[in-house]
């Protein structure tokens, strides 16, 4: 393993599907979800095994980012264009500014409970000793529809002895059925938590549709690399197209905050189910999610999220947390998120 170990902090990202508590200038990454600090805080804290840590973020967004991580190097991209584009700029930016080393790549809106030192030392130690893509993979604890999901080829082995498995298929969000299927037969969901060395992932980016990118960061023009490739995530421009991606398994307990109804997963419920962010009075309702800056009753309901921030109310049937999207989709039309 080489002797430098970067981690690298995504939190370019708005979290529309948290709206309205996350709005465009006012991105998830910086609220505090599930605990007394923002999410992106608490993951640069959860950084600290790293030698050297690093947030990525876009530039408007720079300088709430060195007020909630101090301690943190900040790189900014020259565009959001989703995680590829995002990873490959970070992967090379640092390898110009540390030089040899092995980066873990971290989302900052997880709720991680357990070893998490421990599991990415792992997937570092993996990804420095096979020269690989490493995923980290978490054991399904429901038939979840909104997660990807990875299915394990045969266990391997480092030569220090810690275990690994290559990957045989990236599957994207399935149907309920399908989903009962994967946890069945030991599929794992993706986290979209990953160690490689900058050299390993520069190599399988330049042979996908970011191609154009790598060459013009090497030839220090990354505005002119950010022009010529589309907005595309990393699992699927990368890892879905490599044949080197390998899987360690995570030896934390996970969870996504990417929607409102994770809420009632990370938040102590009373004894109806509701789980309450914030100042609210609940008569007569369960299993609902009411999160707010203010003050919010709610009356008589069930299986509901009501949300309030600042000028804004959402309410939406918990179930359909995922729907959020089409709010913000038809907000940002008219120039309202």
């Amino acid at each position: 393993m080489t002797d430098t170990l970067v981690a690298v902090v995504l939190a370019g990202g708005t979290g529309t599907r948290l709206y309205p508590a996350s709005r465009s200038d006012r991105p998830k990454q910086f609220l505090p979800l599930a605990g007394d600090r923002s999410l992106l805080a608490e993951t640069v804290d959860r950084a600290g095994f790293a030698d050297e840590v690093y947030v990525l973020t876009r530039p408007d967004l720079a300088d709430q980012v060195r007020e909630h991580a101090p301690n943190a190097a900040v790189l900014t991209e020259p565009e959001p264009k989703d995680t590829g584009p995002a990873l490959v700029y970070a992967a090379h930016r640092v390898r110009e500014q540390v030089g040899d080393c092995t980066l873990v790549c971290l989302p900052s809106d997880h709720h991680i409970e357990g070893d998490f030192a421990g599991t990415m030392g792992d997937a570092a130690a993996v990804a420095a000793e096979t020269d690989s893509l490493v995923t980290v993979g978490v054991e399904p604890t429901r038939p979840e529809t909104g997660y990807g999901y990875i299915k394990p080829g045969e266990e391997s082995e480092a030569a220090d002895g810690r275990t690994y498995y290559p990957v045989e298929k990236f599957t994207e969000k399935p149907d309920q059925g399908a989903a009962m299927r994967y946890r069945h037969h030991g599929y794992y969901w993706n986290a979209g938590m990953f160690a490689w060395t900058p050299d390993a992932f520069l190599r399988e980016a330049g042979d996908t549709e970011l191609a154009p990118l790598v060459d013009a960061l090497d030839d220090g023009e990354p505005e002119r690399g950010f022009d010529a490739v589309d907005p595309v995530s990393v699992d699927y421009a990368v890892m879905e197209a490599t044949d080197d991606a390998t899987l360690v398994p995570a030896t934390f307990e996970w969870d996504d905050l990417g929607a409102w109804d994770a809420v009632s997963r990370v938040v102590d419920a009373d004894d109806d189910g509701n789980a309450v962010l914030g100042d609210a009075l609940t008569i007569d309702a369960e299993n609902t999610v009411v999160a707010t800056d203010g003050h919010v009753s709610v009356v008589g309901v069930e299986d509901l999220v009501v949300a309030s921030y600042g000028d804004r109310t959402l309410v939406v049937p918990k179930g359909q947390a995922q729907r959020v999207r089409e709010v913000v989709s038809e907000l940002k039309e008219d120039d309202l998120f």
